[in-house]
């Protein structure tokens, strides 16, 4: 049996996952559960990996893989293999929990260069080549497309230099969203975007970059982040 704390943050860690291909941060799960430190966090990791329903993976900035979903969550308590990772992929999942990604229907997507995660670099809007994603990251419809990411601004994300990110095309964001933003009309970046009064605020998840408070009529939201592609 999992307590309420428990339940909460591994449904909290699943939607992010299913929304955004990466898992929350710690911030954002102690706010999340109304908790007042992070330390409180790591102990319900700690609860939920020793019952074999989270999984940290190593050598990787704050990357969990959800093992299995207790059946409250629409998942089968007993299913441990196969899990969802948090990094990797992106989207509401088509198939259950268990289900391998090699399961999934892999679509090409075009790669339009690069983005920086860091210091916004100039725009990119050529294709330079096709990459296989999972059909599972594409459900949600609309047209999509990959970049490769230079920087660390955003390796607290679970995103790290030279990965591949996969974006939905769209011009609106929530807070929180991490998103290919157009400033200044010439410059692209991979941040979270949030608003701020009657600014726009693109933050980093690398305590190294300051966040960047910008005007609405300077940032224009080009796709949303849905998935995440690694190789080593």
């Amino acid at each position: 049996m999992l307590t309420r704390k428990q339940l909460d943050l591994l449904e909290f860690i699943n939607k992010r996952v299913q929304r955004d291909g990466v898992p929350p941060s710690f911030d954002e799960m102690k706010e999340a559960l109304d908790l007042r430190s992070k330390s409180g966090i790591h102990r319900l990791i700690t609860a939920l990996e020793e019952r074999g329903y989270l999984r940290r993976l190593a050598h990787r900035a704050r990357a969990i893989e959800i093992v299995k979903l207790p059946e409250t969550l629409g998942g089968d308590a007993g299913l441990a293999s196969g899990g969802i990772t948090g990094v990797i992929e992106g989207g509401k999942p088509d198939t259950p929990a268990h289900t391998p990604i090699e399961a999934v229907h892999a679509l090409e997507v075009p790669v339009m260069g690069r983005i920086a995660a860091g210091v916004p670099i100039e725009a990119i809007s050529q294709v330079s080549h096709t990459v296989a994603v999972p059909g599972q990251m594409l459900r949600n419809g609309g047209d999509h497309y990959a970049l490769e990411v230079r920087g660390d601004s955003m390796i607290e994300a679970g995103i790290n230099d030279g990965d591949v990110v996969v974006i939905r095309e769209t011009k609106t964001a929530t807070n929180g969203d991490i998103v290919v933003a157009l400033v200044q009309e010439s410059e692209a970046t991979l941040k979270r975007f949030f608003h701020r009064g009657n600014q726009i605020a693109l933050e980093a998840a690398n305590p190294a970059y300051e966040t960047r408070m910008l005007n609405h009529d300077q940032v224009k939201v080009q796709g949303r982040l849905v998935g995440l592609i690694r190789t080593y």
